[in-house]
């Protein structure tokens, strides 16, 4: 009995705090108390936060201004014309102007009839089948100008000069040009319901509204929402000047757009030089909050390189009025009974002060850099309020179409400020069954079928785009794939700057088992932004020996305990203890997407600074292979990367950039993964779920997960497949591996590198081929 008694008070005291916390040799004593994975995610939202703050800042470094002309000027911004417009997905070249009217039996193309102009219900044709639908005012004389006047997302053109309920007289600002002579188109926009956001013969469903639906899938192919709807507006442009006799050949082109029109109108007219007046109205701003806007807002690498003042850049010296119009805040996406996935998202009122803060600094640089004869032309602000310099008092007016605003922009664009007259008589629609929302659903419809057909196609685009990478030899691929490896960190991934801090490893033991001592790790990378882990060291290593690592990936709100612990996560199999069992040295990390929305909006916060949440997975990963190649028992030619699920998704990218890892296996994630995140026909598509975190700007067009591959070759490279795991079907991931087998065997002659394994169950590890594998690769038996 008292034996029994002191073998208990043995193990007792081996797992005591005090033995606990004992450090590896040669590392400080890990003393951080709390959650560190929460840590974690806290420290990388204080680094963004740190950054975009300094955007602003460093955005002056893009911009290389030459005001000794105007012409010298328009030629130093273009180069950032071209960013902003690859950032917009401004990319597709649009079909030649053609306006349709468009009727029917009891939809007359004439739609109302004032003394005036006339409404004409239109089509325009802007992208291979995708048209832009709204109304045409038509003076019934000679039109003075030509506007594009873009409402809000929730404004049908209906609305928008009374022909249909819900907004007041004041506000109806396209009749008010119409009225005094000015053409005007009026586009509609993809509005803020989900009543199509969904696929019924799949009985899937979610609360995302129109706006982000497409943009999700847009976003993953290089465009965006707010991208589509600039063409169809420029698509307007092009008609404006296209349309020879029926307008006078030196009339003006204007913008006038409000709430998401005022985006649209902001964006378009920055990208396009034709436009000669614009009014951004309720819709300019400081944008370092652009994380808590709606997601279909967000715009890739947009805040590295331009807030609203430096879009100014690009407007200048064209007529500029900024509006100052309230917009009602709208907090997060439609709530629905049986629907979810949205992101979230609200929608505030800019303060005058805001607005002027950022207006002020730009024209003032105009007005005192400008020296050639007769200075740059007016850049106006339409003030829709009495304000005090003094005290910074505004009375907000509700709305656009302030009286001075129109007077202004009819100015700009007529020369006949005084002429401008109040509204008439309001027009009546004579239509008969008009439903504005079937005109809606075409829209959208469109929009959904362009964006899949690019997906269709993106395999032979992807496959142009790697055309000069040279397979043959091993020397030839691993050279000419360098610059691919490149873009896919800096243009895909996003590129951090190399980290800041000395490594600072600090250790505490956790784990004392018979076969193997487990500590816990902490390695600096940046303030605020850490790496850890867990590392688990076999207890018959020798002095001198060096031994093969793996390193074990956690899934998603996973820990490095759930790859260690039975009864943490039965999906992770306790492949790193068993792992560290066979002998190896073993390193589980901890990954930063755990904490729900928490981790998500980092994705939110980085993507405008053209980075991601994997820009950091990939500098924390870094600083792991530094000091585990620091360990004297690590042999750093060996070590090899196990992921699950998102671990998986970390085994495609981390290896791809990381070229110390020298082997990767992707379990229960590998996919065709353009169409896991963009296809609308499959069942378990993100287009469906809440990880609007999952989408990466343009990676349709450079990386599926073969090409993802690509760069891990011709280090060995293994697939995982439960056949019944749902991330997936056997057939989406078949396809896209025998581009991976493909390579390997036939162009680099190297078979025995790459293999799949398919297993009866699901979502899991399984440990039989890759055990076999990593024994293999590894050159480690026991």
């Amino acid at each position: 009995m008292f034996r029994y008694l002191a073998a208990v008070a043995c193990v007792a005291l081996a797992l005591s705090p005090l033995a606990a916390a004992e450090p590896l040799p040669g590392t400080q004593l890990l003393t951080e108390e709390g959650v560190l994975h929460k840590k974690m995610v806290d420290g990388i939202h204080k680094y963004l936060d740190r950054a975009i703050a300094e955007s602003v800042e460093k955005r002056k470094q893009f911009w290389k201004l030459d005001f000794s002309s105007p012409e010298a000027y328009a030629k130093s911004v273009e180069p950032n014309r071209q960013r902003l417009k690859k950032y917009l997905g401004v990319v597709d070249h649009r079909l030649p102007p053609k306006m349709e009217y468009v009727g029917g039996p009891d939809q007359p193309a004439l739609v109302a009839e004032t003394d005036k102009y006339k409404v004409f219900a239109v089509r325009w044709v802007v992208l291979p089948g995708v048209d832009g639908e709204g109304l045409l005012l038509e003076p019934k004389g000679k039109a003075l100008a030509n506007v594009v006047a873009i409402p809000d997302a929730d404004w049908t053109p209906e609305m928008a000069i009374g022909l249909a309920p819900g907004l007041p007289v004041n506000v109806q600002f396209p009749r008010h040009l119409a009225e005094n002579g000015c053409r005007v188109i009026i586009p509609v926009l993809i509005d803020r319901k989900d009543d199509y956001s969904a696929n019924p013969k799949l009985r899937r469903a979610t609360n995302q509204p129109h706006r982000e639906f497409i943009h999700r899938m847009a976003y993953e192919m290089g465009r965006t929402l707010i991208g589509y709807e600039i063409h169809k507006v420029l698509a307007c442009v092009d008609w404006f000047k296209a349309s020879g006799g029926r307008q006078p050949p030196d009339s003006k082109i204007g913008i006038y757009g409000y709430g998401e029109g005022g985006i649209i109108a902001k964006y378009a007219t920055a990208i396009d030089p034709r436009i000669d007046s614009v009014v951004i109205s309720g819709s300019f701003g400081p944008r370092e909050k652009l994380y808590e806007e709606p997601i279909y807002r967000n715009v890739w690498g947009l805040l590295g390189e331009f807030g609203d003042g430096e879009l100014l850049r690009l407007i200048l010296p064209r007529n500029t009025i900024l509006e100052v119009a309230r917009f009602d805040s709208m907090a997060g996406p439609p709530s629905r009974a049986g629907r979810g996935g949205a992101a979230p998202g609200n929608i505030e009122s800019p303060s005058f002060a805001s607005v002027w803060n950022l207006f002020d600094p730009i024209v003032s640089q105009f007005a005192d850099k400008w020296t050639g004869p007769g200075g740059f032309a007016v850049a106006t602000f339409g003030l829709n309020a009495t304000f005090s310099i003094e005290t910074f008092e505004l009375s907000w007016f509700h709305g656009p179409g302030f009286k001075d605003t129109l007077a202004k922009f009819y100015e700009s664009l007529t020369e006949r400020r005084s002429a401008f007259k109040d509204l008439g008589t309001a027009p009546v629609d004579i239509r008969k069954a008009f439903v504005p929302g079937s005109r809606q659903k075409r829209q959208f419809d469109q929009l959904v079928a362009y964006t899949q057909k690019l997906w269709r196609d993106s395999d032979a685009v992807r496959k142009a785009y790697w055309a000069k990478a040279d397979a043959s030899s091993l020397a030839a691929w691993e050279k000419s794939t360098e610059t691919y490896r490149d873009y896919f960190h800096s243009e895909v991934i996003g590129k951090l700057p190399e980290p800041t801090m000395p490594l600072n490893p600090r250790t505490r033991q956790v784990y004392n088992e018979p076969k193997w001592t487990g500590y816990e790790v902490m390695l600096d990378v940046y303030p605020d932004v850490f790496a850890s882990g867990i590392l688990l060291l076999p207890k018959d290593l020798k002095p001198g020996e060096k031994r093969p690592v793996v390193v074990c990936q956690h899934g998603l709100e996973g820990t490095p305990r759930s790859t260690i612990d039975p009864e943490k996560s039965p999906v992770y199999a306790e492949f790193s203890k068993h792992l560290a069992e066979k002998g190896y040295i073993v390193y589980a990390p901890q990954n930063p997407y755990i904490g729900s929305t928490h981790f998500r909006q980092i994705q939110r916060k980085a993507q405008p600074l053209k980075a991601s949440l994997f820009s950091f997975i990939v500098r924390q990963h870094q600083r792991t292979l530094d000091w585990l190649e620091t360990l004297p028992n690590v042999d750093p030619k060996r070590i090899a990367f196990y992921g699950l699920s998102y671990g998986g998704k970390t085994a495609m990218r981390v290896p791809a950039i990381e070229k110390r890892y020298c082997l990767s296996i992707c379990s229960a994630d590998f996919n065709e993964w353009i169409g896991k995140n963009v296809s609308v026909e499959l069942d378990r598509s993100y287009m469906w779920t809440v990880e609007y975190d999952m989408y990466e700007f343009d990676l349709g067009n450079t990386f599926n997960y073969a090409e993802m591959a690509y760069l891990i070759a011709p280090r060995p490279f293994m697939v995982e497949r439960g056949h019944d795991d749902g991330v997936g079907t056997d057939e989406m991931v078949s396809y896209e591996y025998a581009k991976i087998r493909y390579l390997y065997a036939n162009r680099l002659k190297m078979p025995e590198r790459t293999e799949i394994e398919y297993q009866p169950g699901g979502h899991r590890i399984y440990k039989k081929g890759t055990y076999a594998f990593l024994a293999k690769h590894l050159k480690w038996n026991r």
